[in-house]
């Protein structure tokens, strides 16, 4: 099955059919990946914690780069118990899943029902906005007025969508539920459940340890792992030839092999990230639980080659910032400008 192959109409489908029997997981091989994540990340933030005591807080900041990398995979571990594809039990999916939100700033049911919105509308133009990244079309920017170009721009620029972005998105709107108690009264509750976990564990750490020893402990771990998360998510979905699509041309299948990439990293990385790289294989079959992702590619090669991303690729996606709806393809702004003619964009 070659690439032009899976460009055919349906393709996907037959994928997302093909890749099913790849869904059931191992509860033992999910109980030890979620201690051999847990455990070191434990481990690096009580050596974090004694480099500070000591005064050493330049090894503390070099210590919160592994840190880092074990507090993101825990994230992805919550991401598939979200899926339900961690274990075979819901109940306990959910109650890893709602543990590790505490960890990671993020409310876990509220999550999950947003993501799940994500996998349902990815690459949909009519269905935008939840849990992706706000992508205008070339056409959408054009009419904006000045200022709605430069909140644009400004949202697009790199030291906000991968610095104070993450910073925003798991300090402060996490806390927030997205709706009124009257509306949706289980989002609420995942919420202020999850705030008050965080107020009571964090509370108690620097009861013991005081405020500015936590904050330099586990400020730098939490912002560098946010930061990670956040670039990983953009470059799953925010490369040149993705998906995008109208209601009577969009198929959540094709959207989901042709709009989601496959991140090529270096082992280690893989590891860190939980192979969440195979995103066009995740999003065909999100019950696929991670570590049985490399399978998929080693018996289905095919699949290795479609929306093929490397580490050095993936830093040119970040001039990509809207959708031409006429090349089918993500542009810059520059790209934009000159498609639409001067003073146009």
């Amino acid at each position: 099955m070659d690439l032009e192959t899976n460009r055919a109409p349906d393709q996907g489908r037959r994928w997302t059919r093909l890749l099913a029997r790849y869904r059931e997981p191992s509860h033992v091989r999910s109980a030890i990946e979620v201690a051999i994540t847990l455990m070191p990340f434990a481990a690096l933030w009580v050596l974090s914690l004694t480099a500070v005591s000591f005064g050493y807080w330049e090894l503390s900041l070099l210590l919160a780069i592994p840190a880092a990398g074990f507090l993101v995979r825990l994230f992805l571990i919550q991401h598939d118990c979200g899926h339900g594809s961690f274990f075979r039990n819901r109940a306990v999916n959910d109650l890893i899943g709602r543990a590790i939100g505490v960890l990671t700033l993020t409310p876990y049911d509220a999550w999950r029902r947003a993501h799940a919105s994500h996998h349902a509308s990815s690459g949909h133009l009519e269905r935008r906005g939840i849990g992706d990244i706000d992508t205008l079309t070339v056409r959408e920017y054009s009419e904006r007025s000045v200022w709605g170009r430069a909140r644009y721009r400004l949202y697009r620029h790199p030291l906000v969508m991968f610095g104070i972005g993450p910073a925003y998105l798991f300090f402060l709107r996490n806390r927030f539920p997205n709706q009124p108690i009257s509306d949706d009264w289980q989002n609420w509750l995942s919420v202020m459940a999850t705030n008050a976990a965080i107020a009571a564990i964090a509370g108690i750490l620097i009861w013991f340890m005081g405020i500015w020893t936590f904050l330099l402990v586990h400020l730098p771990i939490t912002l560098l792992a946010a930061s990670a998360g956040v670039w990983l998510f953009y470059v799953q979905h925010q490369f040149e030839d993705t998906f995008w699509a109208h209601s009577d041309e969009w198929s959540r299948h094709d959207a989901a092999l042709h709009g989601s990439s496959h991140y090529v990293l270096p082992g280690i990385l893989r590891w860190f990230t939980a192979n969440i790289g195979v995103h066009h294989v995740h999003h065909l079959c999100s019950g696929i639980p991670y570590y049985r992702l490399p399978q998929v590619l080693k018996n289905h090669p095919d699949l290795s080659d479609i929306n093929r991303l490397t580490l050095f690729e993936s830093l040119r996606c970040v001039r990509l910032v809207l959708w031409d709806e006429v090349q089918r393809r993500l542009v810059s702004f520059r790209e934009a400008r000159q498609s639409m003619g001067p003073g146009r964009v």
